[in-house]
């Protein structure tokens, strides 16, 4: 956000934020600072398998390939600075020669827009975009000159909807949440109790693996002021293979299974193993290497069941 203010009869610009911007070290490289944001502007990943065959291609994107994809957007609200920092953690662990970021990449294909609100962030906007508008409420109909980003995204996503060869497995929408603690997710209502409970299996395992996941706090919906949303809107177009989630991360901090103990979310403190470390790739969860996790009640079947709201 933006300040003026005077002292010793000079205008003085004071910018502040919740916390440090993602982009904020690439501030003091680049000149002016709105280079900054240029590396930000929807910039779509596509992420390949590590195995190269002999010929040099590469299995899942050869042209006609199958493809499982997994697209991901962040930052659609230009202060919600957290979903920056998981969704650069994200990328940053697919990426990475880790086993499990190997075995991603070698049968999934992730395409990632990061910044979905590039010109809100630029500005120092809340939630809007330049024009004033809440992007994540326009996705039923996008206009190609009030909200490009999003039209472009959703273009995009229609043209995989409707070639054969590929299968959109999931949508996950990073968002960052001023006054719930933990994370969780918003997920869709359906008629169809089997779909219902096949849409419930990933945050329910994030619930089982992360002890900063709330699946108490994890919601499924149909509000009518959420139908412009993506996961909404997605959740409609898309067929029962897909699922749409919003991630949304706790600004401040999680509470520990069974505890009234908050735990701020700094980087000593989610060193070890909470959702910011898994989603970040800083470390391995206890249970996705396999080993049992003790003492979280979070990881109890009971605490992550699965009931319609």
């Amino acid at each position: 956000m933006l300040m003026q203010m005077m002292r010793g009869g000079h205008q003085l610009m004071v910018l502040y934020s919740f916390l440090l911007p993602p982009t904020f070290p690439l501030q003091t490289e680049l000149t002016p600072p709105a280079a900054t944001f240029v590396r930000d502007i929807l910039i779509f990943l596509c992420l390949w398998g590590s195995k190269t065959p002999e010929n040099g291609e590469i299995a899942n994107l050869r042209p006609g390939a199958e493809q499982k994809v997994v697209f991901i957007t962040a930052r659609v609200h230009p202060g919600e600075t957290p979903s920056s920092f998981v969704c650069q953690g994200i990328i940053d662990f697919l990426v990475s020669q880790h086993p499990i970021a190997k075995v991603l990449r070698d049968h999934l294909v992730f395409k990632i827009a990061p910044m979905l609100n590039p010109d809100g962030v630029y500005l120092g906007n809340y939630r809007c975009s330049l024009m004033g508008f809440d992007l994540n409420r326009h996705w039923a109909n996008p206009s190609p000159w009030a909200h490009p980003t999003l039209h472009g995204v959703k273009q995009l996503i229609i043209e995989m909807y409707n070639n054969p060869k590929i299968n959109l497995e999931f949508y996950i929408d990073i968002h960052a949440h001023s006054t719930m603690m933990n994370g969780f997710m918003y997920g869709n209502i359906f008629e169809d109790e089997e779909r219902f409970q096949r849409q419930a299996v990933l945050p329910k395992l994030l619930c089982q693996n992360a002890e900063d996941f709330s699946y108490s706090s994890t919601s499924f919906n149909r509000d009518a002021v959420k139908a412009g949303t993506g996961r909404r809107f997605l959740g409609g177009l898309l067929n029962d293979t897909s699922y749409c989630y919003t991630l949304e991360v706790s600004f401040y901090s999680y509470i520990v299974g069974g505890t009234t103990t908050a735990v701020p979310y700094t980087e000593e403190a989610c060193a070890d193993w909470p959702l910011w470390a898994l989603l970040t790739g800083r470390t391995v969860p206890h249970a996705v290497r396999g080993e049992p996790k003790s003492g979280s009640p979070l990881a109890s079947p009971a605490s992550c069941h699965t009931t319609r709201p």
